[in-house]
């Protein structure tokens, strides 16, 4: 966002400054030039505040801010730094960047911010805020700061920093007194001290947080410091750079490759829908209603009718089936296209997970016979299996979706559930729907019996559909704390050849061999197939490009030395477990390949073994339903696959989770649902009728079913 596109209340004005590397720089500077308190604004997650969502905490630079004591003090329990994607959802900004005129880009319920501001500013004549670049900063005084934010229909609220950030006063025994003074007090201010919100204006390269202890920062870390994708100025939407962007182009070639083989043809259908259209099936525009984006004007006029665009493209595609379909000898017609859909979700955007607009690939099918729409339904549903297991090396359920949670409008729903260990939440991979006969009677989709003269029948049909989520889970499932781990087949560079070794001893003979020797590495492995490339870049060590291309997630780097060019051989060190060892250069050419091959495998194996380790059977509720999924587990129970039985799981677990807490409506739901009734059912104490009994209401059990909590 430039400067330009914040606007700046009249009290306020800008002056540009020497560019700032640090939070003390910064402060430098803006006291250089003007006589102003520097001031820092933060954005926090709270928990104990009723109905408010974001805590926006503006204090002196110099003091030290920490977001439980700060919360607490205003009424709350505890708060968490906001990450980097909540921050740009809501306030339009990067973190660093963050000041209270960007407020102003809030456009949501504004009773969900709370707004605090320590008193202590409200009577400086100027206060300083940084102003989105290192080199800008926005000086007015502290009581114009807290006018402008009450102007925009924020309330705000006054704190005392200082009384906050002062440690509070303790208690001592003579003994303690005297028993070395300066090493206890050491300690304990070590122990007192309490977590600071991290200055956001300090920049590191590597992932800065464990992915255990803080998820969704690392989710954001990895997917910005790796260039998988970039922020965008409209909330929900991001850019996918090349690394991201080559994952999607392995898995339409290998899909595209698949469906063809099945008969079906690719095509491209307009993205707008009139409401007239959209309209035609109740259960279907109800299901997407609260997400339909719509198109009211072109230029300065209104539309004579707001025209919606895709969410998804049954009601787009079927008038024209109904053209095209008229002879049962103009089916089958199997049609898929390759493009991007807006459903305007409003809870907390997660890229690649939950986006305003996102890529897909979306089937759309009609038979003469139920018999073959089934058929179909479950080989499109195998490979978005193989698309998960075989290309993303991600392993996922198969199975069909409850009545409660299938495709709107349509007659039933296969899915292929996602399982993320480090949240414990399970997460749908794609889905493949039967729509049934339905849509086919809304649109008129009929065509002539063959058997008797002047009857009409409507056509069976599918759609299934595919999206870039598939990326997201792939980097949940298999990213580190050093960041992304890629499994070859997706890989943008499956092999990185960097050489090492070179000192300031290296003659420029050498240095030339050692480079020759590099590009010889590279033309073998790209010969036998494999997306090769050398780092010889002269301005960085060796240590920055492993750490580089490790964060990056490339499976295998192969280092060469004058010790390995002296054996004819290779470094080589592999990704995802570490393994390192020497290999012949001769045969390059097959065992890169082979342990390619191996890596692949052996990721979906662990990844495999680890979601199993997680899927915990259960015969009743109170064995521990709730316990269990806290342990971040899901659940395997019988099942009266029931609508109400279902509903009354979700918010019987819920209410017990939560335990009298507000629940956060941006976060994802701590009740349980039913994730999908897998197709492999347990053959070890099965499923008998009228004898087992479902696990939640003692009605007779149908299914073994598979409950967690989802994204």
């Amino acid at each position: 966002m430039s400067a330009a596109a914040l606007a700046l209340p009249p009290a306020a004005t800008v002056r540009s400054h020497q560019a700032s590397s640090s939070l003390a720089d910064w402060i430098a500077q803006v006291e250089a030039v003007s006589a102003a308190v520097a001031a820092k604004t933060l954005v926090l997650k709270p928990k104990g505040l009723p109905g408010i969502d974001l805590l926006v905490v503006v204090a002196r630079a110099a003091t030290p801010i920490s977001a439980s004591p700060v919360t607490k003090a205003l009424g709350g329990k505890e708060a968490r730094a906001a990450g980097a994607d909540v921050v740009k959802a809501a306030l339009g900004v990067d973190s660093v960047d963050v000041s209270p005129f960007a407020l102003q880009n809030f456009t949501a319920d504004k009773s969900a911010v709370a707004f605090a501001i320590d008193k202590s500013l409200l009577p400086e004549a100027t206060v300083a805020f940084r102003h989105l670049s290192a080199d800008a900063s926005v000086f007015i005084s502290g009581a114009a700061v807290a006018d402008y934010v009450k102007s925009l229909g924020f309330t705000v609220t006054e704190f005392d920093a200082a009384a906050l950030a002062a440690p509070a006063p303790t208690a001592a025994s003579p003994e303690a007194k005297s028993a070395k003074p300066a090493k206890s007090a050491e300690k304990a201010a070590k122990s007192a001290a309490p977590t600071q919100v991290p200055d956001a204006s300090a920049v590191k390269i590597g992932i800065e947080v464990k992915k255990s202890e803080d998820f969704p920062t690392w989710y954001t870390q990895v997917l910005i410091k790796t260039e998988m994708m970039d922020y965008y100025d409209v909330s929900g939407c991001y850019i996918l750079r090349p690394w991201s962007f080559k994952i999607w182009a392995e898995i339409k070639k290998f899909f595209t490759a698949e469906i063809e083989e099945l008969g079906v043809e690719e095509c491209y259908f307009p993205m707008f829908v009139s409401a007239k259209a959209l309209n035609l099936e109740k259960d279907h525009v109800e299901g997407f209603a609260p997400e339909v984006a719509w198109v009211t004007k072109a230029g300065q006029s209104d539309l004579a009718e707001p025209i919606a665009v895709r969410p998804t493209s049954e009601t787009i595609m079927y008038p024209a089936y109904a053209k095209w379909v008229q002879s049962h000898r103009d089916l089958p017609l199997r049609l898929n296209q390759w493009c991007n859909v807006v459903r305007w979700e409003f809870k907390n955007p997660q890229p690649f997970l939950r986006t305003r607009e996102f890529l897909w690939q979306e089937g759309h099918t009609a038979f003469a016979t139920k018999e073959e729409s089934d058929r179909e339904v479950l080989d499109i549903l195998e490979l978005y299996r193989r698309v998960y297991e075989e290309v993303l090396a991600v392993p996922v359920v198969p199975g069909k979706k409850s009545e409660n949670e299938k495709f709107a409008g349509g007659l039933y729903t296969t899915t292929v559930e996602g399982f993320i260990p480090t949240t414990g939440r399970a997460i749908q991979g794609a889905t493949s729907h039967s729509l049934g006969q339905n849509f086919a009677k809304m649109f008129e989709i009929t065509v002539e019996d063959p058997e008797t003269k002047g009857k009409k029948n409507f056509v069976w049909q599918n759609s299934w559909g595919l999206t870039t989520r598939t990326i997201g889970v792939m980097v949940m499932v298999h990213g580190d704390d050093k960041g992304l781990v890629l499994p070859p087949r997706i890989a943008n560079v499956q092999v990185v050849v960097i050489p090492v070794g070179i000192t300031a001893k290296t003659t420029q003979a050498e240095r030339v061999k050692i480079g020759e020797y590099v590009d010889e590495v590279v033309k073998i492995c790209k010969s036998a197939g494999v997306r090769a490339k050398a780092d010889t870049r002269d301005i960085y060590t060796p240590g920055y490009k492993f750490n580089h291309w490790e964060m990056r997630g490339v499976p295998i780097r192969l280092e060469v030395g004058p010790k390995d060019i002296a054996k004819s051989e290779v470094r080589s060190v592999v990704r995802h477990s570490g393994e390192s060892g020497q290999l012949a250069k001769s045969a390059l050419a097959s065992t890169i390949p082979a342990k390619l091959v191996q890596i692949q495998a052996d990721m979906f194996t662990k990844a495999k073994a680890e979601r199993d380790a997680h899927v915990i059977r259960l015969e009743r509720f109170e064995d521990g339903f709730v316990e269990t999924l806290d342990k971040k587990n899901l659940i395997l129970a019988p099942w009266c696959e029931r609508v109400a039985c279902e509903k009354e799981v979700k918010e019987r677990s819920a209410r017990i989770a939560l335990a009298g807490e507000a629940a956060d409506e941006k976060a994802p739901s701590m009740g349980a649902k039913t994730l999908c009734i897998p197709f492999s059912q347990p053959t070890e104490n099965p499923i008998k009728p009228g004898v087992t009994k479902c696990f939640a209401c003692d009605d007779d059990a149908v299914s073994y079913t598979l409950w967690g909590r989802s994204y």
